[in-house]
Formats: structure tokens, sequence, C-alpha cells
């Protein structure tokens, strides 16, 4: 798209109220200048990774409805652009994403502000430096609610200046910041007494001193992100569950979790989005607690929880009646009866039980007659998974858009058979040993909704051009992996062991089945 499709838009549509650009490398500012000109009524633009700019800024800070501006990855916004901003003044704007843009500093940030001065909402993640001088800038932003900072490196009193100047925030993101210390995120957020929202995942330099901090100082917190936070100790960890009562949403993934900490959190009844994937020290008894205590609960994360069995995933199936999603990829030890139990969550609609090889499609076909709105599914090395899970499926899951069946014993039939479901859009089948070329391309052919299919590379040379082409042009695009075939064979205490085949050797065997 290039400015003349602009143009054309802006003419057209002159009471447009929202506009998504971002990626359309052939807009310029003179596009966005004429946008700006003629449509007046728009609330929402969104330019991120785009060609623009500083030509183009001052029109845009015109548009007097104008409440969410984003720009983010613009390379052509830099200190220069946002400094001649200083004499604008867009009273409207509420929101405004500045993310990956490389080339501000805190300079071009301390230029913007004063130009927004009601913004409620600022994202500088993977942007400029956190200084004391961004600190203090934010202070001409009274009512600034949400400050996203990812991935940006916090200087020595750079959160200590936040603290003081940003006492309204209700959310505040440090998700991968380095530099962030004990005596600074304790400092901030002794400050910020009505923070609803913070994420400090992957801040691997804090410890159990900021846990106490933050429990201590944002009782109210609703949502507290902090996976991959190695330095929290099971005590600390137990904190949350005391004094954050009305958590709403907590991520703890890789985290020091037990059974203890589990009893602790199921004080926080109002939880509907929990992430303890792998949480190597978790069991059935410490789950049993969040099923019966937690009936809010709509997501649940528990990949790699090794110590959960089927006793854990009934309790919260039976206790969670609303649960919309559950991950329970290589949670080894459950079997059918752990689908059995989902079965009865009818809202269910995204299910993960890659690599359980305990699973078969008998478990599989309760899921398919119990929860109707199944939208994703992914049973990656379920080796138990046949053509029978497949027929239930096409029968019964007509919501599904999305499956992952590399790895499963599935052949040409019961991928013919997931073709009927109209619905389906993107489909993985790597490594499936019991499917051929023909039946392959008679699936492909008779899908007439998919947009992403992922294959082994194999197979491109195996299927006629023509038809492939016939495949893209309905807009499916094809990504083709190229990696060797892994051979799992279960031994009798159900582990897993692996034995890699050269690619040259599937190939092979592949094209001894093709019909010519």
């Amino acid at each position: 798209m290039t400015d003349m499709g602009l143009g054309c838009i802006a003419v057209g549509c002159p009471d447009l109220r929202e506009l998504t650009l971002n990626w359309c490398l052939g807009i310029t500012d003179l596009g966005v200048q004429l946008l700006a000109l003629k449509c007046k009524k728009l609330r929402t633009l969104n330019l991120s990774y785009t060609m623009i700019s500083k030509d183009c800024l001052p029109a845009i800070m015109k548009l007097p409805n104008l409440e969410v501006l984003a720009l983010a990855g613009c390379v052509g916004i830099d200190d220069d652009a946002l400094g001649g901003l200083e004499n604008e003044c867009s009273k409207s704007l509420r929101v405004l994403d500045l993310s990956t843009c490389r080339n501000v500093t805190h300079t071009g940030v301390s230029s913007v502000v004063k130009a927004v001065p009601n913004l409620l909402e600022l994202n500088l993640s993977y942007c400029c430096n956190v200084t004391p001088s961004l600190g203090k800038c934010f202070q001409m932003l009274p009512r600034l609610q949400t400050l996203k900072l990812e991935g940006c490196k916090i200087m020595a009193d750079g959160l200590k200046y936040i603290g003081i100047s940003c006492v309204s925030l209700r959310e505040l993101s440090l998700s991968k910041c380095s530099g962030v210390t004990d005596t600074d995120l304790s400092f901030v957020v002794s400050r910020l007494k009505n923070l609803l929202k913070l994420d400090i995942t992957c801040n691997r330099n804090i410890t159990d001193v900021s846990l106490a901090a933050i429990t201590s100082s944002c009782p109210s917190l609703i949502s507290l992100r902090m996976e991959s936070c190695s330095h929290f100790s099971s005590e600390g960890l137990r904190l949350i569950g005391k004094r954050c009562c009305h958590l709403e949403e907590l991520d703890i993934t890789d985290s020091d979790l037990d059974d203890e900490g589990l009893k602790a959190l199921s004080g926080c009844s109002k939880l509907s989005v929990l992430k303890i994937g792998i949480c190597m020290r978790i069991s059935d008894e410490g789950l049993i607690h969040i099923g019966k205590s937690c009936p809010e609960l709509r997501d649940i994360d528990l990949y790699r929880s090794g110590g959960i069995s089927d006793e854990g995933v009934t309790q919260i199936a039976q206790g969670c009646p609303m649960l919309e999603s559950i991950n329970l990829s290589y949670c080894t030890e459950i079997t059918d009866v752990s689908l059995a139990s989902l079965s009865k969550c009818a809202k269910l609609n995204t299910l993960e039980i890659r690599g359980c090889p305990s699973v078969s499609s008998a478990g599989l076909s309760e899921i398919a007659i119990g929860c109707r709105l199944l939208a994703e599914l992914d049973v990656k090395k379920c080796f138990a998974i046949n053509d029978v899970g497949m027929l239930f499926l096409s029968q019964f899951s007509h919501s599904l858009r999305q499956i992952n069946l590399s790895y499963c014993s599935v052949t040409d039939i019961g991928l013919l058979s997931l073709s009927s479901i109209c619905g389906l859009q993107n489909m993985t089948i790597v490594h499936l040993a019991g499917i051929t070329p023909n039946g392959l391309m008679a699936a492909l052919m008779v899908s007439g909704g998919l947009t992403r299919v992922k294959l082994h590379a194999a197979f491109r040379s195996m299927m006629p051009p023509h038809m492939l082409k016939v495949v893209e042009a309905r807009g499916c695009a094809f990504q083709w992996i190229d990696k060797p075939f892994k051979i799992y064979q279960l031994t009798s205490v159900w582990s897993l062991q692996v034995e890699q085949e050269r690619c040259d050797i599937w190939q092979q065997q592949s094209r001894d089945v093709l019909v010519r």
C-alpha cells in the first residue's frame, strides 16, 4: 500500500474513526498529512513500523479527537522529531506507544510529554534508558496510569524518580529490564499505593526483599507477572497468597513454588489466570487447594510440571467450571482420565497436551463431544492419538481453528476427516509417518479455510506445483520445516527413548508410498 491508496481512503472516508497501518512500508509523510487533513474524526491511529518522519507529526497532533497513537518501531522518529512537538498540544491524546523507537532518548520523551498533558498510558518498551531525568519529566503527566518500560535499562535512581513522579500509576511493566534492584523496586512500590498491575518478568537480581515490599505495599494488586524471577524462595512466594487476596492474574512460571505455596495462593479466590509451568516442586496435593478455592479460574498453565497427575487435573476440572484454557504439555503422568474430567468444562477452548504419551483417542473423543467451543488443540507427540480422534473432532469440534498433530499416529483418513472443519485455519503436521503426498494434497484441496500450514520440507518436491499454487492463491501460507525425523518409543514405564533417523531416509520412505 502506498500514499495513493491512503489518499483514496482519506478522501472517501471522512468519518473514519480507527485506522491501522502498521508495517505499511509504502506509506510516507505525504499520505499521513493528507489523512490528518481529511479525517478529522480519527480516534485511533497506528503507524507502527512505517517510514514516517517528523514532517507528519505536527499534522497528527492537530487531530482534534485523536486518543490513541502508536508509533512503535518507527526509525524516522527521533529526538529531533519529538522536539518539534513542544509547541504543539494535543489535549485529546490518551495513549502513546513509542516502543522500539531506538533513536529516541529521554530528551525526546521529555519534549513529547509537554505536548500531551492528559496522557493516561505511555509505552517506552525497548526505547530508551530510564534515567533520573526521564523519571522527573513524568511530573508533567499527573494523570498517567499505565507506564510500560519492558526491556529498558534502568539507570541509578531512575526508578526512584518514577516513584516520586507517577503516584497515580495503576499499571507498571518492568519486564526484562536490566538494572532493577531490591532497593529501587521496594521504593517505587512503596510510593505507588494505587498500583493494580505489576510485571517484573525475568528480573533475576531481585529477591524476597522485593517480594515482601510488593505484597505489603500493594495489597490491591489484581495482576502480578513474575516469570523466571529465580531468586524468590518458596517462603517468599507464600506471601503473595497471604497478602494479595484480590489477585485475578498471577504468573510465577519457572519458580520455587511448592504445595504450601499453592495452598497459600488458594486464598486468592478471584484468580482467573494462573501460570505455574516449570514449577518442579508442585504436585496434586497443592493443585487440589486451587481447585477447591478458585472457582473463577479460566486459564491455567502447568507446562512441564511433572508432579501433576490425573488427581490434580480432575480437581481443577470439577472445581473450576469456567475453565477456558489449560496447558498440560509434558505432564507425562496424565492419562485419558484427565481428558474425561476436562470434557465436563463446556467453555474450554484451548487444550495443550503436547508430549503426554498416556493420552489416546479415547480421551480426545470425550473432549470433542463435551467441549464444543474447542478452538486450539496441541497433541504433538501424543503417539496414541490416531484417526479415531480426528473423526470425533470432525464430527463435534466445529469451532476448531488451530491444531498441531506432529508425531501422532494419524493417517490420510484422519487428515481428510479434519478437512471437513470449515473454520480450520492453522495446521502443523510435521512428521506424520502415516500420511502420503496424495492424501496430504487431497486434504489441502478440501480445506478451503486454511491460512497457514507447517509441513516437512520433504513433501515439497512430491506434490504437484500447480496444486500448491492453487492452495496458496486461496490465502494459505506454507512453512517448510527441514529437520530430522525422530522415532519415539514407549517403554513399560512410559519413559521416552528417542532415536533419530536421517532426513533423507525418511524422505525415501515417503517417496515409496507416493502413488504416481
